[in-house]
């Protein structure tokens, strides 16, 4: 009876452990599922459902640097409807700290001013361009590329943040020598309108062009590109 009673307990206490175990889990499950709902989400309905978070860059600097670029080789254009398109891996694109949702009318959306007081100078953009087109391994005529922000400045891109900075090859048909001209810029153009309108928000501009700026108007309910 002695040696009975002193072996229940044990038994009693694996059989406690064992079910704290089994209860706890779906409490540590949950506390799982709130951590993933930060980086995926399991529905729709939170905002870790949406896209990935754009990269923030330094913002507007008052002398800028040469910022180093990908390696040689490293970065593969993407072709749609023969359009081209960035390397997500090397170009998620950049925003600027400096732009906000409630700064507009002060930032891009004023008048004038805006991105030709925050644009690097050639002497920056010149080497990171040649250093990009090896990155891309562009081959084609440099002045006929165009050392593109991937977030335009005029929709809150970092000015000189490597991650949004790309050679952007000309659209095809387009003749040799004849310089910059892509359909990228127009929609950059009506997205910006749009932006400063109110038709859409900073941040749903911003990860429309990220992720194809070639469908951006058409997914946000604007114009298709002309």
């Amino acid at each position: 009876m002695s040696l009975a009673r002193r072996a229940v307990p044990p038994v009693l206490l694996t059989c406690l452990v064992l079910t704290g175990c089994s209860s706890a889990s779906p409490s540590g499950s949950a506390t799982s599922d709130k951590g993933g709902l930060s980086a995926a989400g399991p529905s729709g309905t939170g905002a870790s459902a949406e896209a990935p978070k754009i990269p923030v860059g330094a913002g507007p600097q008052k002398t800028y640097t040469v910022q180093q670029q990908p390696a040689a080789g490293s970065c593969r254009y993407r072709t749609e409807k023969g359009e081209p398109l960035e390397d997500a891996s090397c170009t998620p694109g950049a925003t600027s700290p400096a732009v906000t949702q409630a700064n507009l009318a002060a930032t891009v959306c004023r008048k004038s001013g805006y991105t030709k007081g925050i644009r690097p100078p050639v002497s920056v953009t010149g080497p990171e361009k040649r250093a990009n087109a090896s990155s891309y391994g562009y081959t084609g005529r440099l002045g006929d590329a165009e050392y593109d922000h991937l977030i335009s400045l005029e929709l809150g891109g970092d000015p000189n943040d490597a991650r949004n900075l790309w050679v952007e090859p000309p659209d095809p048909g387009h003749r040799a020598g004849s310089g910059v001209n892509n359909r990228k810029d127009p929609v950059e153009s009506k997205l910006h309108t749009a932006v400063c309108s109110g038709k859409v928000t900073l941040r749903a501009a911003q990860q429309a062009i990220v992720t194809d700026w070639i469908t951006a108007l058409s997914k946000l309910g604007l114009t298709t590109p002309s």
